[in-house]
């Protein structure tokens, strides 16, 4: 970890794209200012770990869908097509 001391006004820069101002210092609070480009996402470290979390939550519900979702698909697919077969057998009689 780099640690660096800076003071109001003064910046740091993260490759050639992000730029990080010191805005203010306020007893144990500091303001900082991030310029950095649109498709780069800025979050506060717990923003950051709730969105980690929700992924992970999503993935595994995908994952257990994956491996009922053909199974599922396919009950469905026969099941319309009973539906539409009787509908016709009954339109022809």
């Amino acid at each position: 970890m780099l640690v660096l001391t800076r003071r109001a006004g003064e910046k740091i820069v993260i490759g050639n794209e992000i730029v990080i101002e010191i805005l203010s210092v306020s007893g144990e609070g500091v303001r900082l200012g991030i310029t950095a480009p649109r498709e780069t996402s800025v979050h506060r470290y717990e923003v950051f770990a709730e969105i980690q979390e929700a992924n992970r939550a999503a993935e595994a519900v995908l994952n257990e869908l994956g491996e009922n979702a053909l199974e599922n698909l396919s009950a469905l697919i026969r099941k319309t097509e009973l539906t539409e077969k009787s509908g016709d057998s009954e339109a022809l009689t």
